[in-house]
């Protein structure tokens, strides 16, 4: 063992310094535990820990090099579970008391170690709650947790005051002592105690005091001044049920979501079922500055394509905001979902006044990242029509008529408003997706029935569609012949879950990244493909199997929960994995978009940080491992 005094002290602490769990040490603390920090060098196939043999009194960080771990008698019987290389640590479970080593270590490269006494790990056990969770809980858990937080912190600007909406129950801001009146007053004196107390909006309730509705200026302006009503009407005849409502312990950016999705401006909060106070669109506005609500309402109030096309460009600005303000990737998608959602039924009401009501019934249906909700830069259309099915030959000439040319005016409306075409022609123009209920159920009992290549890859686009106008019942009643028919489809699964496996993550065998070896995108890392793709296809599998309706790469995860045991086990892992991928991707694109780049999904390695690319591949780890259990549960045999 060589010297304490033959290592240069500052290049330990900064070593340490970016990897965990001692990332989150200050300078101070590293500078005491390194002290007496010692380095040790193993050449390649030394022993370095025996399965049953003793426990070092050392804690060991890989400096340089690569270690197996292993189970069994070494070259004998030898099973290999893992592979570490630098920053990572070796015999940790001595901090637990361990005497012995439960695995083998073996240096699979020469490989140099810096070696930190075990008691000084557990002092600093001890006396930080950080390292304390890091090495009681699972690794991944924890770490991308805390990882993603400081990586956000240091590479998007601070943003001042911008936490408080993404981190302060909305208890804490939301407007108390809500004015209520009972809902049997006339329209008059309602707006005589909202006048009285200054106030936009009244509460109403009824002879328990339970809310039951909200009238608000708007609702007296339009229903009652511009009509003429009788303002000796009860109130209850103008007043807008149902309520939506909030916790107290829910943050404002859940709010917003609520907000948008109801097209709503004013939110009872709650608290164990009782009134105790609302939030409104303004005061979200206040707190937030620039708020998606704004630009919701701007599209709301827009009445031309031209007027869309005008608001469409500052939708990429509210992602730009929110990576300064640490707002996870997966509640960013949520948010431009929602707001593209509103783009895209505001520019449908424009196509029904313009073509005139439908023949027959349908629905609009959106898939790929926009019906799991998770879209943020404009990806190309993928939309298609389920229309009822017509009762005779008049509504069929009619609908030959109507939709083509409806369709085509939403998709070049679309197109002026920043969302492309879709290469694969994935659209409602396309005659095969505009077709009625019977024969989008056909299509699925076809390609279930016979899954051909082209019909596993065709089921899997649009297994995640999600109705986002029009009858939305054409939509949930495909969605319950599709469960329906896989009752009995095993096989099917088994070609889902298979695609679901054929990529892999690029990690190596030592978890070394592994980047694009030829073509435009060489040297490197493929996030979507390779990473973001095959958590969304675990999710999308065992969801069919379990028949979930959520179409949320994450509400699946979570859904899956309770009904999977690969889930149960590593979804909190799978999720952490999945947000973290997206987040780096999202801000390279943000990054590329702001260079006036055309955004894609490729990152050179050298470009993270040392802590970002220890996380991606913990990360892709945990996308491998789960994979083989995937593998394992459908029977899937890898030749």
């Amino acid at each position: 063992m060589s010297n304490n005094n033959n290592i240069v002290l500052q290049e330990v602490i900064d070593f340490l310094s970016k990897i965990p769990p001692f990332q989150f040490l200050d300078e101070k603390t590293l500078r005491s535990i390194t002290k007496d920090v010692s380095m040790e060098y193993y050449p390649k196939g030394t022993v370095i820990l025996y399965q049953g043999g003793p426990m070092s009194e050392y804690i060991k960080v890989i400096k340089k090099g690569a270690v197996k771990i292993s189970v069994g008698f070494v070259g004998v019987d030898e099973v290999v579970i893992d592979y570490r290389s630098d920053g990572e640590l070796i015999g940790y479970l001595a901090v637990f008391g361990a005497q012995k080593s439960r695995a083998n270590v073996i240096a699979v490269e020469d490989t140099i170690c810096y070696l930190l006494k075990v008691d000084v790990i557990v002092q600093l056990i001890n006396t930080n709650p950080h390292i304390k969770e890091f090495f009681q809980q699972s690794f991944l858990n924890i770490f991308l947790d805390k990882a993603y937080d400081k990586i956000y912190k240091s590479s998007v600007p601070y943003s001042v005051g911008g936490n408080i909406f993404y981190t302060t129950p909305i208890g804490e801001f939301a407007t108390k002592n809500v004015i209520t009146a009972n809902q049997d007053i006339s329209i008059q004196n309602a707006a005589g105690l909202m006048a009285a107390n200054r106030i936009s909006s009244l509460v109403l309730v009824d002879s328990n005091n339970m809310p039951v509705g909200i009238v608000t200026d708007r609702d007296l302006r339009d229903k009652v001044v511009a009509k003429g009503r009788d303002v000796n009407e009860p109130i209850r005849n103008i007043m807008n049920p149902p309520l939506i409502r909030a916790d107290v312990k829910e943050f404002g950016f859940e709010v917003l979501l609520k907000m948008l999705r109801h097209n709503i401006h004013h939110v009872l909060v709650v608290k164990d079922g009782k009134l105790v106070g609302m939030i409104t669109n303004h005061d979200l506005m206040l707190l937030q500055g620039t708020s998606p609500i704004a630009i919701a309402k701007d599209i709301e109030n827009q009445q031309t394509i031209d007027g869309l096309v005008v608001l469409s460009r500052g939708v990429d600005n509210i992602i730009g905001k929110f990576l300064n303000e640490n707002v996870k990737a997966s509640n960013i998608g949520k948010v431009i979902s929602e707001i593209n959602d509103r783009m895209l039924k505001k520019i449908l009401e424009i196509a029904e006044q313009k073509f005139g009501a439908p023949p027959v019934p349908y629905c609009w249906i959106v898939y790929g990242s926009e019906g799991r909700r998770e879209q943020t830069f404009k990806t190309d259309q993928d939309n298609a029509i389920i229309y009822a099915d017509p009762t005779n030959e008049k509504e069929q000439e009619e609908i030959k008529r109507y939709f083509p040319e409806f369709a085509l005016f939403v998709r070049d409306s679309l197109v002026r408003c920043g969302f492309p075409l879709c290469p694969a022609d994935y659209m409602a123009t396309n005659p095969n997706w505009c077709q009625p209920l019977s024969v989008w159920k056909k299509y699925f009992a076809r390609w279930f029935a016979v899954p051909t290549s082209d019909a596993v890859l065709k089921s899997v686009i649009f297994l995640d569609f999600r109705p986002v106008y029009g009858d939305f019942s054409l939509a949930e009643s495909l969605r319950d012949y599709i469960f329906y028919l896989l009752r009995d489809r095993k096989d099917f699964l088994h070609f889902i879950a298979k695609m679901a496996i054929e990529n892999t993550p690029p990690i190596g065998f030592f978890k070394t990244l592994v980047v694009e070896k030829s073509g435009e995108h060489k040297n490197q890392l493929d996030l979507k493909t390779k990473g973001i793709a095959l958590v969304v296809d675990i999710a999308r599998v065992l969801s069919l199997e379990m028949r979930i309706r959520e179409t949320s790469t994450l509400d699946r995860l979570d859904a899956l929960k309770d009904k999977v045991q690969i889930i149960k086990q590593h979804g909190s892992e799978l999720e952490h994995a999945f947000e973290f991928i997206m987040f780096l991707r999202m801000r390279h694109q943000y990054e590329q978009i702001k260079a006036g780049l055309s955004p894609d999904n490729f990152i050179y390695p050298d470009s993270l940080s040392n802590l970002e690319k220890r996380t991606i591949k913990e990360a892709f780890s945990v996308i491998s491992k789960v994979q083989e259990l995937v593998r394992v549960r459908y029977n899937i045999f890898v030749l």
